[in-house]
């Protein structure tokens, strides 16, 4: 581990790659399409109020399964090296426990 890293990384170091993972995208090329949805849906509000909100709870859905699933499936490619008797890169492990917790913090802090 270098200077920085892990456990002894400074706290100026740790708010740098906590900052670095709040801007990191949770979804791919998807999160696109629900952004240009959100847009409609709220210039659809004054016209009818009750299907916008209606249509925001559907698409809200649709973005949380969606980011269930790019977890789910992060996941199942760890277990299934493991299962393979594989072994998994620390590097690896170390980018997904970020991940977790980049999304973890974002969910806390909504």
């Amino acid at each position: 581990m270098s200077q920085g890293e892990g456990r002894g990384a400074s706290p100026d170091r740790s708010r740098e790659i906590e900052a670095q993972e709040v801007d990191a995208p949770l979804l791919g090329p998807e999160q696109d399409e629900f952004r240009s949805r959100w847009q409609r849906i709220q210039s659809e509000f004054v016209d009818d109020p009750r299907e916008a909100v209606g249509a925001a709870d559907t698409l809200v859905a649709e973005v949380m399964q969606a980011l269930a699933t790019t977890f789910s499936e992060h996941k199942q490619g760890l277990e299934d090296q493991w299962h393979r008797g594989e072994e998994v890169a620390t590097e690896e492990l170390r980018v997904a426990l970020q991940r977790y917790r980049s999304f973890f913090n974002r969910l806390l802090n909504t």
